[in-house]
């Protein structure tokens, strides 16, 4: 398959180099430059190029970008990606990062919004996943304790194609629902970044409460930097860049 994504952060990154081994032809860009992205084109094989390059003549696209950047990205592509190109959407929201939203503040589902600035419909996954979990606990298809990703859209066959790749950097899918479902595994949900098997996954879908995201959003967020001295290195440096404060962390507590 050949895939193009945008953005090579911790997430982005760790998914060149999942699908370049899998065999799929790959090519990826980011925002500060495709000088940057050379040591990774090394190391995997795949295609360090322009923004404008990265969307032709793919099947998938893969958007791997702080939630805040979704606007300027939208500007920057206008018409280029093909319709029949399916879009992943690993993003979340974070206000203390992202400044307030009001669509979103005010109910709307995360990666709607997503689909509405792009003006294209988008698969959601990946959003949920430990960057670190992502990076080291992929497993072969049919282990017993294999991490299961949700993932929400509305076109079925666009999800086929999605369940194929989430497959292929090892981890099993899970068909939630439409896009507007997609608030069940967004940040504060019982399935956001908490390494479940299928058969947890399914469970705990079932105890999204969608009224308490927002309160447990801001939990969730200080327990994952906590954990992933990585993940909060990288969340740091996107705070920085977008201008934004990021709250004082003890992560060696």
């Amino acid at each position: 398959m050949k895939i193009g994504i945008i953005g090579a952060g911790q997430i982005g990154a760790s998914l060149v180099r999942q699908y370049a081994k899998a065999g799929h032809d790959v090519k990826m860009t980011n925002a500060s430059g495709v000088e940057k992205l050379r040591a990774l084109e090394s190391e995997t094989g795949a295609k360090a190029v322009t923004s404008g390059e990265v969307v032709k003549e793919i099947h998938v696209l893969v958007i791997s970008i702080p939630f805040i950047e979704i606007s300027k990205l939208a500007k920057s592509l206008g018409q280029d990606i093909s319709d029949d190109t399916v879009i992943i959407d690993t993003t979340n929201y974070y206000p203390i990062r992202d400044g307030r939203i009001d669509e979103i503040e005010h109910g709307m589902v995360e990666s709607v919004w997503v689909s509405n600035h792009l003006s294209r419909p988008v698969i959601k996954v990946y959003n949920s996943i430990l960057a670190g979990s992502l990076v080291q606990a992929g497993l072969p298809g049919g282990s017993p304790s294999r991490i299961a990703l949700p993932v929400s859209g509305d076109d079925e066959q666009a999800k086929r194609i999605v369940a194929r790749l989430v497959n292929d950097s090892g981890f099993d899918a899970l068909d939630i629902g439409s896009i507007q479902d997609s608030w069940r595994q967004q940040p504060g949900s019982p399935v956001y970044c908490t390494d479940l098997n299928s058969a947890q996954l399914k469970r705990n879908i079932q105890l999204v409460q969608k009224d308490v995201l927002p309160e447990r959003r801001e939990l969730a967020l200080q327990f994952i930097l906590k954990q992933d001295p990585v993940q909060y290195l990288a969340w740091s440096r996107e705070c920085v860049t977008n201008n934004r404060i990021v709250f004082k962390t003890d992560i060696n507590e």
